[in-house]
């Protein structure tokens, strides 16, 4: 890859398990793609919030290393302990503004929004530095019980700067029409932890490059 910024970039989101080889996997699939994978998101469940801390050091000093932003999915509480460098909120997750007054300034902050024009514009208006739309395909990750359409995602980037995250069920294969359509970002997590991490990122890299 060039120095250049891709045109959508990638939001890498952890799998439930990340015991064991995880850290080493996480540094093959950053260092697969320098550039590309922009923010990594840490999303456990189940444990307390000691054990989760503790799962995250490592994995927040590889991202930090590498200027990948560290995410933590849905506990504010845990992204204050860990400083880490900002949270996403699902809709029963909080407020964005309670969510920045616990974080502070420079907290990158985002808010999914399903497949609703409405809940994205709120989101906004609340503070969130970017909106997540999906899910776009069936995924293997999670359950999806909102589908998002790729007219969405050309309508925000139209009409609306602040920044769109797309995700569900996102591959090689069928990302393309995602980032024809406008999206900033792609989340993706099972096609990068099910097989290869770094030939997924490849190939993802060479999906969106001529996209």
């Amino acid at each position: 890859m060039t120095d250049t910024i891709p045109p959508t970039q990638l939001y890498l989101i952890s799998p439930l398990d990340v015991w064991g080889d995880f850290p080493a996997r996480l540094e093959r699939a950053l260092d697969a793609g320098p550039g590309l994978v922009t923010a990594f998101q840490f999303r456990v469940k189940g444990i307390d919030q000691h054990e989760a801390a503790a799962l995250a050091e490592p994995l927040q000093a590889i991202c930090a290393a590498r200027d990948v932003a560290f995410i933590v999915n849905d506990d504010v509480s845990l992204a204050k302990r860990l400083k880490a460098d900002g949270v996403h909120l699902g809709q029963g997750d909080g407020d964005p503004r309670d969510a920045r007054e616990q974080l502070g300034r420079e907290a990158q902050i985002g808010v999914t929004c399903h497949g609703s024009r409405h809940l994205a514009l709120e989101a906004g208006e609340a503070g969130a530095d970017y909106v997540a739309f999906g899910a776009f395909f069936p995924s293997t990750t999670k359950e999806t019980e909102h589908r998002a359409e790729l007219g969405l995602l050309e309508w925000w980037s139209e009409m609306v700067e602040l920044p769109s995250v797309a995700i569900g069920g996102i591959t090689p294969d069928n990302c393309g029409p995602l980032v024809e359509a406008g999206a900033d970002f792609l989340a993706v997590s099972g096609a990068v932890w099910n097989g290869d991490e770094g030939a997924a990122i490849k190939a993802f890299a060479e999906q969106i490059a001529p996209a």
